[in-house]
């Protein structure tokens, strides 16, 4: 008998779709179940994370995980991604020297943040490289659902990526753009400058009655995304 959602310690936020909130950093990774393909959003902190949620996938839905996209290039988000074997990999444009000359920097960061030397180590020896960078739109027919995702501009980093899935209600997987369970973190990589007009375009992709997923914390409502994006207008001095 296949477990449910909950049995596993996840969420189900809406049919086929669901996200699990790991320890450490509760940090999101989201799952979109399609009848031909299945869709993992973002990886978690280690390889030994990303084996875990790719076992997940496996028991909740039959199959392997497909596609991974990668909201943004922070190490809590992307070094569980090698534990996917012959998955796609889909990020924003404009990452890719990220994934190549900028793993020591994400292994440095992984430490500083409490993840072992030797797991960081380990995960930024076999980063791998997104096969696809998404300039604009892309969408991702999964067979029975689909996923638009959509480089909504700078904000938490320069290489911002959301998920869109349509449906009653549709639900946004935001990435760091929007995080609950914390004040949004604005490292040395953020464009503070652009993040409100990335929250505005997010707001726009999902509408009022969308369930928005963020990157750290629980799921809110376009109420508290816009609360949140005017609190980051006021914070960095951005007006409309």
């Amino acid at each position: 008998m296949r477990l449910t959602w909950e049995e596993l310690g996840w969420e189900r936020v809406a049919p086929r779709v669901g996200r699990r909130r790991l320890p450490d950093w509760d940090c999101t990774a989201g799952l979109v179940v399609g009848e031909e393909a299945v869709l993992m959003i973002d990886a978690g902190s280690s390889l030994a994370e990303g084996a875990a949620l790719r076992a997940d996938a496996r028991v909740l839905t039959g199959a392997r995980v497909t596609h991974i996209a990668l909201t943004h290039p922070h190490f809590d988000h992307v070094f569980g991604a090698a534990a996917f074997a012959g998955v796609e990999i889909l990020a924003a444009d404009g990452s890719s020297e990220v994934y190549g000359r900028g793993r020591e920097e994400l292994c440095a960061d992984a430490v500083r943040n409490g993840l072992d030397p030797r797991s960081a180590e380990e995960a930024a020896d076999t980063l791998v490289r997104p096969h696809r960078f998404v300039r604009d739109t892309w969408d991702l027919d999964l067979g029975g659902v689909g996923v638009r995702l959509v480089r909504t501009g700078e904000g938490h980093t320069a290489h911002d990526l959301v998920a869109v899935v349509p449906g009653d209600p549709a639900v946004v997987f935001c990435g760091d753009l929007v995080e609950e369970s914390g004040e949004p973190q604005a490292g040395p990589d953020a464009v503070p400058s652009r993040w409100p007009a990335a929250l505005d375009r997010l707001l726009a992709l999902g509408g009022e009655e969308a369930l928005y997923v963020p990157g750290h914390g629980a799921v809110v409502d376009a109420a508290f995304v816009r609360s949140q994006r005017d609190a980051l207008a006021a914070r960095f001095g951005v007006s409309r």
